[in-house]
């Protein structure tokens, strides 16, 4: 629904589920993150970013598939089947404020979406204003700029089938493969794809726990679709720190492995835990 004052267009009530909570001694598992100062397992927010395709799709269309863009910003972490609701508000026929909340009014997340490629979304904007490192333990040896090698990848009917599951949003077009020459690929499923990149590019010392601090995906002519070989390379674009954490940003690209053409896009912001990590707790 959307408010006569505003125009802002707000979703549904969801309660996602933490899909990862098996996953022993990192940030999706209770122990862990209770160990680390949250409320328990959190979300990721590629699940989380899950509820807003089929609201931009109302907003511009099917074509958002093919052109469209989703920037978004992680601000607080929730935990299984907490609440959460999208809210959206215009900005242009091209370009709106995204954002999420919980039930108590906090945003979970925020940022842009567009159709076509924005240079000025949210982590973009976030990137160019980001602070160099200044002490890196765990991320030491990332390089800047270094490319991964080329990889192969692909979106399997299996996992979609396993999300939809889950999913909190479902789509015709997660199910049916007739418009785009397979089954598109949901949030979740998409996002894995381009992280195959992240072992070469982003050498770690040591155990560390790892959370999503932002994720863009911008689809270059046409969405990621089920059954169809990508070649996958990335690199970083940046590193910081905070307090708490150690930084990194990444760019990746998905590419038809016979023309070269690049499909689709992500750019993806890691926090690392220094309390995680006997390389500053034990220092």
């Amino acid at each position: 629904m959307s408010s006569a004052l505003t125009n802002t267009v707000t979703g549904p009530w969801r309660r996602p589920k933490n899909t990862s909570a098996d996953e022993k001694g990192g940030i999706h598992d209770d122990d862990t993150a209770l160990g680390l100062g949250f409320q328990g397992g959190t979300i990721a927010g590629s699940i989380h970013m899950e509820q807003f395709p089929s609201m931009l799709v109302d907003y511009f269309g099917d074509a958002w598939w093919s052109n469209g863009g989703i920037s978004l910003y992680f601000k607080a972490a929730t935990v299984d089947h907490e609440p959460v609701r999208c809210l959206l508000e215009p900005i242009s026929t091209t370009k709106v404020r995204i954002w999420m909340e919980n039930e108590v009014g906090a945003v979970v997340m925020e940022g842009s979406a567009s159709l076509g490629d924005d240079e000025d979304s949210e982590v973009s904007r976030r990137i160019a204003a980001n602070r160099k490192a200044t002490d890196l333990r765990m991320m030491a040896d990332v390089v800047i700029g270094a490319p991964s090698p080329h990889g192969t990848v692909r979106v399997t009917e299996e996992s979609i089938n396993a999300r939809l599951a889950v999913i909190t949003e479902p789509m015709d077009c997660y199910s049916q493969a007739a418009d785009y020459g397979g089954r598109v690929a949901p949030m979740e499923e998409c996002i894995h794809s381009f992280r195959g990149v992240e072992e070469d590019i982003i050498p770690v010392h040591g155990p560390y726990v790892g959370l999503y601090g932002a994720i863009e995906i911008q689809y270059l002519g046409a969405p990621v679709v089920s059954g169809r070989d990508y070649t996958v390379h990335g690199h970083v674009v940046a590193l910081s720190d905070s307090p708490k954490t150690e930084i990194v940003w990444y760019t990746a690209w998905l590419s038809d492995p016979v023309s070269g053409e690049k499909v689709a896009r992500m750019t993806k912001m890691d926090r690392l835990m220094k309390d995680a990590s006997p390389l500053w707790t034990q220092a």
